[in-house]
C-alpha cells in the first residue's frame, strides 16, 4: 500500500464527470461530503480535468480552489497499471462533481449557469482498488 500514501500526497485529480469507459480494475464509488473534497484542495491542490465551462466558475467558489484545468481540454488515458493518468502523472482516486440544477432546467451551450439555477452538488470518491480483487 505504500505506491497509493505516495499517490494520495499529490494533487487532487477531480473533474464534472469520469468515463466509465477507463475503468478496467476493480472500484469503490462513494458519495461524499462536499466538505471532504473541499478540505482536501485545501491541503493537496487540484489536478483538474474539469470539462463544462458553463459550470466552472461556480464549483471553483464553492470549491474555493480553482478547478481550471492546466490544459485546455484535458483528456485522462491508462496507464500500465489501469489506473487514470493526467499529464503523465497517474491516480488511484478521483473526485467527481456535478451540479444539482433546478428542475426542468438545462444549460445551452456556452452558457454560464447562474447561481439561481444551481441547487447543490454531488460529490462522488471513485478509488481505484488492488488489481487482483478482480
Amino acid at each position: 500500500m505504500k505506491q497509493n500514501q505516495n499517490l494520495r500526497r499529490q494533487p487532487v485529480l477531480v473533474g464534472n464527470s469520469f468515463p466509465l469507459s477507463l475503468v478496467r480494475r476493480p472500484v469503490a464509488i462513494r458519495p461524499r461530503p462536499m466538505e471532504e473534497l473541499r478540505a482536501l484542495l485545501a491541503e493537496r491542490g487540484a489536478a483538474s480535468f474539469w470539462g463544462h465551462a458553463s459550470t466552472l466558475a461556480r464549483v471553483s467558489a464553492a470549491l474555493g480552489c480553482d478547478l481550471t484545468p492546466d490544459t485546455s481540454r484535458p483528456a485522462l488515458r491508462l496507464n500500465d497499471s489501469l489506473l487514470p493518468e493526467l499529464d503523465g502523472v497517474a491516480y488511484d482516486q478521483c473526485w467527481v462533481v456535478s451540479a444539482d440544477f433546478i428542475p426542468g432546467y438545462r444549460p445551452a451551450v456556452g452558457e454560464e449557469v447562474p447561481p439561481e439555477k444551481i441547487t447543490g452538488w454531488q460529490v462522488l470518491c471513485v478509488d481505484w482498488q488492488e488489481k487482483n480483487l478482480v
